[in-house]
């Protein structure tokens, strides 16, 4: 089965943003028998679909609201999230800057709210391959279910797998058959062994990482192994811009630091790279400094199991949605 957006009119299932008095979004999934309330009054499902994207209705207090399919971004910023998610900027740059191609093999970890699976997903196409590896089952889940609920099926070329990275990527790949990984984790750098021997010369690694101590170490860690090139940091920060007339000024309040990126290259077996030049740094570490760089000392937010139970429902709720929207669309097109 071949996954593919949605288009045409909207239909039971189908998920849909609103945008409504002075500019409020609401997302909701399409029921024949559903409905929109809010202090603006009641916008009824049945008046949306058969409906055309980008259509204006009424609700019952005489309020517009005009209805689109939410883009990726859109639907990345909604969705239901177990963990943190890779911000749509972030997940651009990723796919740019590790070269994310169609048919390529990719590698990812952890796969989180699905967030950067769906980025990651649409670059490779029909004919590549994602392997998602994540250490939590419930976060499995609701990435699960996110892609399920964009795509309106699970698409044949991802796979997810539960377990640690390390332990589970040398079982899953025979070496240098992967083009890319991506890494969204806290300690990437105790993977990154078997991520070299998993990677085709050539091939990319890159990590998305929260902060700076982790940058450090990661980077040096990389440097040391001597099977990459020397890794390039980087973080990416959108500042909007209102434009009415000659009204034309930035934005009051910007997207800054979500987090840094790191790429680094395989070498190809037993090949050194000519020396990089660097001006003396009277900077060094020592024991205490690598103690900051541990996981426990960097600290990780946890979600409480009642709340992840709720976000775990929501997402297949609106998979569930998204299925009957799918199998709608493959009905009328066996009857046409």
């Amino acid at each position: 089965m071949n996954a593919q957006r949605p288009s045409g009119p909207f239909r039971e299932g189908d998920r849909v943003q609103l945008t409504g008095p002075k500019g409020k979004l609401h997302t909701t999934t399409l029921r024949a028998d559903g409905e929109l309330h809010t202090h603006h009054g009641v916008l009824r499902h049945s008046d949306l679909i058969g409906q055309p994207d980008g259509s204006v209705v009424t609700n019952s207090a005489g309020h517009e609201y005009l209805a689109l399919r939410p883009l990726l971004r859109d639907f990345a910023m909604s969705m239901p999230r177990g963990a943190a998610i890779v911000y749509p900027k972030d997940a651009a740059q990723i796919v740019m800057q590790a070269d994310i191609f169609p048919g390529a093999t990719v590698v990812e970890a952890g796969v989180g709210s699905g967030a950067l699976s769906l980025a990651l997903l649409r670059a490779i196409g029909q004919d590549g391959s994602l392997v998602s590896f994540e250490r939590r089952e419930d976060f499995a889940e609701v990435a699960r279910a996110n892609v399920a609920t964009f795509f309106g099926a699970t698409p044949p070329s991802w796979n997810v797998i539960v377990g640690d990275l390390a332990e589970e990527l040398p079982a899953a790949f025979e070496p240098a058959t992967v083009d890319r990984v991506v890494l969204d984790m806290l300690a990437p750098w105790e993977c990154m062994d078997v991520v070299a021997e998993a990677l085709t010369p050539g091939g990319v690694v890159i990590c998305y990482i929260a902060t700076a101590t982790q940058l450090s170490r990661v980077a040096e860690y990389i440097r040391a192994t001597g099977l990459f090139t020397d890794p390039e940091a980087s973080e990416t920060m959108v500042r909007g811009w209102h434009v009415e007339g000659l009204a034309v000024r930035p934005d009051h309040r910007m997207v800054a630091h979500t987090g840094f990126l790191l790429t680094a290259r395989r070498l190809a077996p037993g090949a050194v790279p000519p020396e990089v030049r660097r001006r003396a740094s009277k900077s060094s570490y020592t024991d205490e400094d690598v103690e900051l760089w541990t996981p426990g000392a960097v600290g990780d937010r946890e979600i409480t199991d009642k709340n992840l139970r709720k976000r775990v429902r929501d997402a297949q709720k609106a998979a569930d949605g998204a299925r009957l929207a799918a199998s709608s669309r493959e009905a009328d097109g066996a009857s046409e």
